[in-house]
């Protein structure tokens, strides 16, 4: 499921508080997180924004507006999370919640609440409030953080963050990836499954071959940051943990480039012609860098897409 949402012009960091990272179950699969605040400055960013927004945030976004908040000024940062449920049976499908920090008007919304005679559920000590038809369900864990998703999704986050479940700051792989990119206004951190998903996706045919089920599991993790800033950057690596491992992949994925680029247009052949792929002491590394008036048809290129969904 595609969650990249949108990214920022401006240099801010997109950093998460310790209050937000424990709302986040610890078996998480990839986690986005983005400067909510400042992404309207880029049209490049609204232009990915509007191409790739998930369901979820629509939902979301209409809900909000109903709710009186408003998400275009009150929210700072937005994350969401995949994350696997303990519970769940192999195979099953990941859930997703998401986590919103900023300045909320929260009486306000809660006033906005009453009046549409919208009961909050009570789970131990926290409100969960029904945001109108969509399905989905909002509660606030302190004045500048609230948690939102479907109701299943939302539990397994409270729950994480009142001591029930371990949550993300018990998962010391993941939060050591977060250290390397959360200072950037776009970033994302995946986990080893969450990987080999999105390689196996980059590499297309190429991902086929005997050569990557070789290396498919020795893939540990990845992380990738976008910035809008003078044009559009976007920087993955991923860890392998040996060089053997990362050079493969290297090759494969060039292999895969070369493909594409026999039967791309004109746009996707220059994207990918933009693209800087390499290796070094474990690590796969994959540079791109366009214009701002690239952009919009470089958004269509299934290797870009692949690698930030």
């Amino acid at each position: 499921m595609s969650i990249l949402l949108a990214a920022a012009a401006a240099a801010s960091a997109a950093q998460l508080s310790t209050d937000a990272r424990s709302a986040i179950p610890r078996d998480v699969q990839q986690l986005v997180v983005i400067d909510y605040k400042v992404m309207q400055n880029s049209p490049a960013a609204m232009d990915l924004r509007n191409k790739v927004t998930p369901p979820e945030l629509k939902q979301l976004e209409e809900a909000l507006e109903k709710s009186g908040l408003n998400d275009n000024h009150d929210v700072d940062q937005l994350a969401f999370a995949l994350f696997r449920e303990s519970d769940a049976k192999e195979g099953e499908g990941l859930a997703t919640v998401g986590i919103a920090q900023g300045q909320f008007s929260e009486q306000d919304v809660l006033a906005n609440f009453k009046k549409q005679k919208i009961v909050a559920a009570t789970l131990r000590t926290n409100k969960i409030y029904p945001l109108t038809h969509s399905g989905m369900v909002l509660c606030f864990v302190d004045a500048s953080t609230m948690v939102f998703g479907r109701k299943e999704a939302v539990t397994k986050a409270l729950d994480a963050r009142d001591g029930l479940a371990q949550n993300l700051l018990s998962n010391g792989s993941m939060m050591s990836e977060m250290q390397t990119v959360d200072s950037s206004p776009l970033w994302s951190i995946l986990d080893d499954k969450g990987t080999q998903v999105m390689m196996k996706s980059a590499l297309g045919e190429a991902g086929s071959v005997t050569d990557f089920e070789t290396v498919r599991k020795r893939l540990q993790g990845s992380w990738y940051t976008m910035d809008f800033q003078h044009g559009v950057k976007f920087n993955l690596t991923v860890s392998t943990g040996d060089a053997f491992t990362a050079a493969t992949i290297s090759s494969l994925m060039s292999a895969g480039i070369m493909l594409r680029k026999m039967s791309g247009s004109d746009a996707e052949k220059l994207a990918l012609s933009d693209t800087d792929i390499n290796s070094s002491a474990g690590q796969l590394n994959v540079h791109f860098a366009s214009t701002d008036a690239q952009f919009s048809s470089l958004l269509q290129s299934p290797l870009f897409q692949s690698m930030v969904h």
